[in-house]
């Protein structure tokens, strides 16, 4: 029976998959919708500690990030092509990226314009200005019940959050996976070696880009 090969842009997400879980991003939970669906994933952001976003568990919301939008010269979004999608990006990448929007959010182009003057007011007001503290202060209790849900314990403390462990495959279905990921490498290699031998060209291996589509981080929904 033919060895039936995985296809490149399915070899680049389970690589990318195993690094994400022996070196976490801290804050964030990765996990695939389904074993046997590399292009669907599930990503959650724990709130981080000692900000009003403690003990929250985000699963649902929508982010705007410059490296998500497509490599195209769009004077009207302020944008360079060159702050776009390119072929370097990588799951790690944007998980990155949305720490450093959660961080620094940009209240000057929102995706959520009333999220973004309720921010405003309370950071000018130095936190006595309470509407939008009281509204993440609901949304954070809301997600508890999505966390017992999946059996979650949404860190709380920084030792928690920052913690970096290796998370063991659920089952031994997901060690196949990588290891027909490692044996098509290997076929691959031999077979390029034996056509140099014979004087002929070493295969050309081209690699399947994916985008995402994701849109803004200071604003939870």
């Amino acid at each position: 029976m033919a060895h039936q090969q995985m296809p490149s842009s399915q070899k680049a997400l389970m690589l990318e998959l195993k690094s994400l879980q022996e070196e976490p991003v801290e804050g964030f939970r990765i996990t695939l919708v389904a074993e046997s669906d590399l292009y669907n994933w599930e990503v959650a952001i724990f709130g981080p500690p000692n900000t009003l976003y403690e003990g929250g568990y985000f699963k649902n919301g929508d982010v705007c990030i410059s490296i998500l939008h497509p490599p195209v010269d769009d004077p009207q979004s302020g944008e360079l092509p060159s702050e776009r999608w390119n072929p370097t990006q990588n799951v790690r990448t944007i998980l990155l990226s949305v720490i450093s929007l959660l961080n620094e959010p940009n209240t000057f182009s929102p995706a959520n314009v009333d999220a973004s003057v309720m921010f405003r007011k309370w950071r000018d007001s130095k936190g006595k200005d309470k509407e939008y503290a009281e509204i993440i202060r609901k949304q954070v209790l809301s997600t508890k019940v999505d966390a017992e849900r999946d059996g979650v314990k949404v860190p709380t403390t920084l030792a928690e959050y920052c913690i970096q462990t290796k998370v063991p495959s659920h089952n031994s279905s997901s060690d196949l996976l990588y290891d027909d990921l490692y044996d098509d490498d290997i076929e691959e290699d031999d077979d390029d070696d034996d056509e140099a031998e014979a004087g002929g060209p070493p295969g050309d291996i081209s690699a399947d880009r994916y985008g995402d589509e994701e849109d803004s981080g200071n604003e939870e929904s």
